[in-house]
């Protein structure tokens, strides 16, 4: 059974900036457009379209998907 990860917003940026977290913004065109919230180096691919786009995601990475 997978367990709760909580980890700090400085380890989040040091894990980002060192290559091992990958945040993928699944968020549809509209919501994206709409949002003042980025964040910098995140994957931007609309959760409906994954399958079109599965090659951009990298492997051997945690990834870390977030939409509205």
């Amino acid at each position: 059974m997978a367990q709760d990860l909580v980890i700090s917003v400085p380890e989040v940026q040091r894990r980002q900036n060192e290559g091992e977290i990958v945040f993928l913004d699944a968020r549809n065109p509209q919501a994206w457009a709409e949002s003042e919230e980025k964040l910098p180096g995140a994957i931007r691919v609309p959760a409906d379209a994954l399958n079109e786009h599965i090659q951009e995601i990298p492997r051997g990475r945690t990834l870390v998907a977030y939409c509205t």
